[in-house]
């Protein structure tokens, strides 16, 4: 009887796995506004995975399609709404690629150096990429000198620099701990030249909370 139960059970099972699988293997070849749908509906669900499936489906079957614009847009914002900054600067990427003209260009690339900001939940474990974004925020700043952005670029750059200068403190006073007086001597040097040494919020070395985002 045991036995008998348990082959029923594993049947059931098989059974389960294989209509789950064909029902899978059955959702292709759709409408681009069935993919768009499906988006829609997972995002709505709160299922981030499933939106980037559905995606992924849209994308591939539908290449030209003018629903794919709206919706790299719509998942850059989900993603980043998420802190899932990755996936968010996928998107993002995707679009500038695609969609990026003389009319928006400015506003994308402004939008990549917000997102890349929004990254900094810990500078100290990524200074490459604050380095990164200093460097791209400057390189906007040069090629969009006009550019109704900018005010927002300087700020975010402000707080860059404030970031990497209680960085470069801390370093310091590392190397001043280890006695390793010549790499501390470098990053002093740093420190002496960065136009924001006087800055109060400056002087202390755990204030990264008022600074990053």
């Amino acid at each position: 009887m045991i036995r008998y139960i348990a082959t029923f059970a594993v049947a059931l099972f098989l059974l389960g796995g294989c209509a789950s699988k064909n029902a899978q293997e059955e959702t292709y070849n759709r409408p681009a506004a069935y993919w768009y749908k499906e988006i829609m509906k997972s995002l709505a669900a709160g299922s981030l995975d499933k939106a980037d499936d559905a995606y992924t489906s849209l994308a591939s079957e539908h290449v030209a399609s003018p629903l794919l614009k709206e919706a790299m847009m719509i998942l850059y914002r989900a993603h980043l709404e998420e802190d899932e900054y990755l996936m968010a600067n996928f998107y993002l990427d995707n679009y500038i690629k695609r969609y990026a003209s003389g009319k928006n260009i400015e506003y994308l690339k402004y939008l990549k150096i917000k997102s890349r900001f929004s990254e900094f939940k810990h500078p100290k474990r990524n200074q490459k990429l604050l380095l990164d974004t200093i460097a791209e925020a400057n390189q906007y700043e040069e090629k969009f000198p006009n550019s109704l952005y900018n005010p927002m670029v300087d700020t975010i750059l402000t707080k860059l620099y404030l970031t990497q200068l209680i960085l470069n403190k801390e370093i310091v006073s590392l190397y001043n701990r280890l006695g390793r007086q010549k790499a501390a001597a470098y990053y002093q040097e740093k420190i002496d030249k960065s136009w924001l040494k006087e800055t109060p919020i400056a002087t202390e070395t755990s204030l990264f909370r008022k600074i990053l985002p």
